[in-house]
């Protein structure tokens, strides 16, 4: 079976680029939810909603440091303002890649299918390889997460990083102009305004990426592609950071329905059942004692969660729970 030369020659190089789109939109998706849940638990947690700002401007200031070290001036000029805008989604990912280098046992190599290998330079085997390798190395990331070991210093200290990632990501919008309300329409508004004011610059961004492209195929290699990949790879550890820290302002905000001091329960559960758990499988040893330490403290903060909003609230009660709850409160105080 031969390749199309249409194929490889315009719509091959396509691709990974469209790969890699599809997930940075996902991303926008899953920031926009953050934004929705931190203004949603803003008026009892206003210092924490700053610290996630603060470490959103880190972020930002930091692609703004790097974006500006080239020259403005002209076509440099219009890359450096797109590494401001795409720089927040990578940079932040790419230090817990190379902390996962370390602490991952597989998942960092460029997977191409024994049975295409004859058309790997075609549209279809591109995006062959750019999945393939994206599930190999989410196979591989998803496996660390399952054993993480919050025991273990490298362990505890690459979860936190996770979270602060997620916390922090989203697109670098800092300018001259003071915006009340920053969302994802704006965003891509922003995004389109910059290509469209310079569309000579993105086709000549575009031709580079398709001479990147012949050379890798006329070389036998897999640059191209193995580029496109190391992004998709910064877009999952991105993607996971923002659930993550979706999660955990689903949690708070959940938490902030319990009454008085009983919300501080959950939290105390998470790392009370982590450790009983740890303790138990120290005593009776098993080879899940780090994937079922975690899905158990998972268990165990739901459920108290759970409990203390049915028994401690309204949420969960039936009409029937709450007038016995009404009649026990006035007979009490007419006691």
């Amino acid at each position: 079976m031969e390749a199309s030369s249409i194929d490889i020659v315009v719509f091959a190089p396509l691709a990974p680029i469209l790969g890699v789109l599809l997930f940075w939109f996902i991303q926008l998706v899953f920031i926009e939810s953050e934004k929705y849940l931190l203004d949603k638990i803003r008026p009892n947690h206003e210092p924490f909603c700053r610290f996630t700002n603060f470490l959103g401007i880190l972020f930002q200031t930091i692609c703004h440091a790097l974006g500006y070290t080239v020259t403005k001036k002209g076509i440099f000029e219009w890359i450096s303002n797109v590494f401001l805008f795409i720089g927040p989604f990578f940079i932040p990912a790419f230090l817990l890649l190379v902390c996962s280098y370390f602490l991952m046992s597989s998942g960092f190599e460029i997977v191409t299918p024994s049975q295409f290998l004859e058309l790997k330079y075609t549209f279809g085997e591109q995006i062959n390889t750019f999945g393939a390798s994206l599930f190999s190395f989410t196979n591989g990331f998803f496996s660390l997460l399952f054993n993480i070991d919050l025991l273990h210093p490298a362990h505890f200290g690459f979860l936190i990083l996770m979270i602060f990632l997620g916390m922090g990501i989203r697109p670098s919008y800092i300018g001259k102009e003071k915006k009340e309300k920053v969302d994802m329409l704006y965003d891509l508004r922003n995004i389109k305004t910059l290509f469209l004011t310079k569309p000579l610059y993105l086709i000549l961004l575009f031709a580079f990426a398709y001479i990147f492209f012949y050379v890798s195929f006329f070389l036998e290699q897999n640059w191209y592609v193995a580029f496109f990949i190391i992004l998709g790879w910064l877009s999952i550890i991105s993607l996971v950071s923002l659930i993550i820290a979706d999660v955990i302002l689903i949690l708070i905000k959940t938490t902030d329905e319990i009454p008085s001091r009983w919300k501080v329960f959950p939290y105390i559960t998470m790392p009370a059942s982590y450790i009983i758990a740890r303790v138990f499988f120290f005593y009776v040893p098993t080879d899940f004692t780090k994937p079922v330490s975690i899905l158990l403290l998972i268990v165990s903060t739901i459920t108290v969660t759970y409990l203390l909003l049915k028994r401690k609230s309204n949420k969960f009660k039936t009409k029937r729970d709450i007038k016995r709850l009404k009649k026990y409160s006035k007979g009490e105080k007419d006691g």
